[in-house]
């Protein structure tokens, strides 16, 4: 019985590579022995589970706390309980070398195949009932370790006391651990393969953890959130359309709005369900996005540097929580979109680099493996069973939040090898190009998945090279995004907006450039987040001249970005204009909306958007050549740009006239496609926007002057710096 005296010397060192196949029940020798391993325990006993009657004492074969002895049992799977006293009294408590493995042959063999598609169902922390008892499963992949142990509270962070099962054919090691209840915190310990005991690892699959600073996975109650959302659901695979008004808010939670009488906090999930979507509902946004959620060691990363990709951060509250405010978001008739980050991640050594003592989830060659921008590491898609965790992550939050879309981060660092290298900073594909032929393969593997598996959700990609076809579908050859950040647009015209007004007519292709490309793509044109950090300062501080005119140059710039194909995207704070930058550690200026101003600025973005939404002509041919059509594009001495938008009906139609200068223009003639009475539904210069409330007195009517190609045209009056907005009016049917 104490023969294996071998086995138990490397249990104790921690070296033991099978745990499973010393301790527990085993047939020796024609007799069942029970051997288990209590570190400090002075005396055990196995009791039946059914009477307490002592059915075996264990004798003590090895100081460190191992003991061995017979059960009088000839079940293949004997049933007992252990009494355990430390010095304090007998404690009751489950065997977990006793229990069956917890992933079954399917499982081995998909996760083995890397086509686990549910990856998260059997890796990481799961509250279960194995035998008829209570505990959690563990399953971690760490294929090149020598030996994996789960560490907690429940186990005094002791490495000896429960290392785990490998399942060789996966490289997955599990065990089932009775007694451990949802709250418990844990971590794995691991031993590389060459002895070296590694900095404790969070749970990559966790889909809980502690608030930051502190690091470890929580074991997580059984989602048994109760959805309401299921008429959205029906609906937001319209919502979601092309040919859809989509009007995106984008937010990063910890910054939205904090509660300064209370330590300056965050808003916890539940109160953002309550504040921030009744906020973006009564604006008028179709779609929140969020800055990522993933859990993240680092607040200044924004959650762009993620070491939890299936646990949302603990610093608003639960899973639970972050579903109720999905849920809250689609009983308001808004979608949403998480920003989601498979591009790079963190080398905290808690988190996936160097995971097992190798290279596992990153390249191992820094060329390929580190981005030095951002000092993190680079994912290996190529990996089968890497490239299956980034799609089951996606799949995860899809699936099991509800959630609408994902807005793809970092996407031109994922497609080129050379992405910030220089000449012999990176390594060739294997054509010698510097195309990332593997990253190409994962990201359209990771759009047919989420279109074949999720109706109605959408990916977006913030994608910023002249790579093509980005949101076209991949029979087509397409990467199969559906839509793509238009971060051409963006730059040019904040380039553009940035001029002083005399020098405009010299910068004018910047405002129209990104015509000759609008319908190359499905475009969303972004104000995002990036474009108010490091110094670059807010959209307002962006816009010349003195404080009205600043005010008057966005306002413009905002009328002519909705009449712009695309859909649209404004960061949180530009909807008021906040005059400073964007700052993550602080909330944003609300006193600033006493100010008529800014004021003002909301409620042109509120109008904005319900124009937007309930105007055919703005937004259903946003991805389609025949939506646009240039009345002049090139009044260069003016500053002044006028186009039509049209619908999906021949008879709908708006005409768009923008003056990027302070000067009125008065008797400006447009050529326009119908005889009709022309309103004048949106006028960035109003008065209740804070303008100097020039403009056509409520609308105009067509003459018969032939212009701009047009045998019909109206004479309007421009007003300085000022977008303006106007619908056919036709009689009743």
């Amino acid at each position: 019985m104490a023969g294996r005296s071998c086995d138990v010397a490397t249990l104790v060192r921690g070296d033991h590579p099978d745990p499973f196949g010393l301790l527990g029940p085993h047939l020796e020798d024609g007799r069942m022995t029970l051997r288990v391993f209590l570190p400090g325990a002075r005396s055990v006993a196995a009791i039946d589970p059914d009477d307490n009657r002592k059915i075996a004492p264990l004798v003590r074969v090895d100081e460190a706390g191992v003991f061995a002895g017979r059960l009088e049992s000839t079940e293949a799977r004997p049933r007992y309980r252990l009494v355990a006293d430390w010095g304090h009294g007998p404690v009751e408590l489950e065997d977990p070398y006793r229990f069956p493995a917890w992933l079954g042959e399917m499982d081995v063999h998909l996760l083995a195949e890397g086509t686990h598609l549910e990856a998260h169902a059997k890796l990481g922390a799961h509250a279960t009932r194995m035998e008829r008892v209570e505990g959690v499963a563990f399953a971690v992949w760490a294929p090149n370790a020598r030996r994996v142990s789960v560490v907690g509270d429940f186990n005094g962070w002791d490495g000896r006391r429960h290392p785990m099962r490998l399942r060789h054919d996966c490289g997955v090691w599990e065990i089932f651990l009775p007694g451990v209840a949802p709250g418990a915190r844990y971590k794995y310990e691991i031993k590389a393969a060459n002895g070296q005991l590694l900095p404790l690892k969070a749970d990559p699959c966790g889909v809980s953890a502690e608030p930051p600073p502190d690091t470890a996975s929580v074991v997580a109650a059984p989602d048994r959130f109760a959805w309401k959302d299921a008429a959205w659901l029906e609906r937001r695979a319209a919502a979601n359309g092309r040919d859809a008004p989509i009007a995106i808010y984008e937010v990063h939670l910890g910054s939205w709005r904090r509660k300064p009488a209370e330590g300056n906090r965050y808003l916890t999930y539940r109160e953002l369900a309550e504040e921030l979507i009744a906020y973006a509902a009564e604006m008028g946004f179709t779609h929140l996005e969020l800055m990522p959620i993933s859990e993240y060691p680092f607040d200044g990363s924004w959650g762009y540097q993620p070491t939890g990709l299936f646990a949302p951060t603990s610093r608003f509250g639960t899973p639970e929580d972050f579903r109720a405010l999905v849920d809250a978001c689609h009983r308001a008739g808004l979608g949403l979109i998480l920003d989601w980050v498979p591009g790079h991640f963190p080398n905290d050594p808690h988190g996936l680099a160097g995971f097992d003592g190798t290279q596992l989830y990153e390249h191992a060659d820094p060329r390929q493996g580190r981005h030095r921008d951002w000092d993190t590491l680079i994912y290996n898609y190529g990996r089968r069973e890497v490239a299956n965790f980034l799609h089951a992550n996606a799949l995860y939050w899809l699936e099991r939040f509800h959630l609408d879309g994902l807005r793809v981060d970092a996407v031109a660092s994922m497609l080129y090898l050379d992405y910030s290298r220089g000449p012999g900073e990176w390594v060739p594909n294997r054509l010698g190009g510097r195309e990332n032929l593997e990253a190409v393969g994962f990201i359209r593997r990771l759009n047919e998945l989420v279109y074949g598996r999720t109706a109605g959700t959408v990916t977006v990609a913030e994608e910023s090279t002249a790579w093509p076809m980005v949101s076209r579908p991949t029979d087509a050859g397409g990467l199969g995004f559906g839509y793509k950040w238009n971060m051409g647009w963006m730059h040019d015209t904040l380039a553009y907006m940035h001029e002083d007004p005399v020098h405009r007519k010299h910068h004018h292709d910047k405002l129209t450039f990104g015509l000759l490309y609008a319908f190359d793509e499905n475009f969303v044109l972004p104000l995002s987040h990036d474009e108010v950090v490091h110094g670059k300062g807010s959209l307002l501080g962006k816009m010349p001249g003195d404080a009205w005119q600043r005010f008057a140059n966005l306002r413009a710039y905002l009328g002519f970005m909705y009449g712009h194909p695309g859909k649209k995207l404004l960061f949180m704070g530009g909807e008021f204009a906040q005059e400073r930058e964007w700052n993550h550690d602080r909330s944003l200026d609300w006193h600033l909306l006493e100010k008529p101003g800014h004021a003002g600025m909301q409620r042109l973005v509120r109008d904005l958007n319900r124009l937007y939404r309930g105007t055919p002509a703005l937004h259903q041919r946003d991805c389609e050549a025949d939506g646009f059509e240039w009345i002049d594009g090139g009044d260069k001495a003016a500053s002044v740009l006028s186009f039509l938008r049209r619908g999906s009906s021949p008879d709908l139609h708006a005409v768009i006239v923008c003056n990027f200068t302070p000067v009125v223009r008065e008797n400006y003639r447009v050529g326009v496609p119908e005889p009709l009475r022309y309103r004048e539904v949106f006028n960035s210069d109003a008065a209740a926007y804070g303008g100097s409330n020039v403009g056509n007195g409520g609308g105009v009517s067509a003459e018969a002057t032939p212009w701009h190609g047009k045998s019909w045209s109206i004479a309007l009056t421009l007003p300085p710096l000022a977008t303006l907005i106007f619908l056919p009016q036709r009689a009743p049917a």
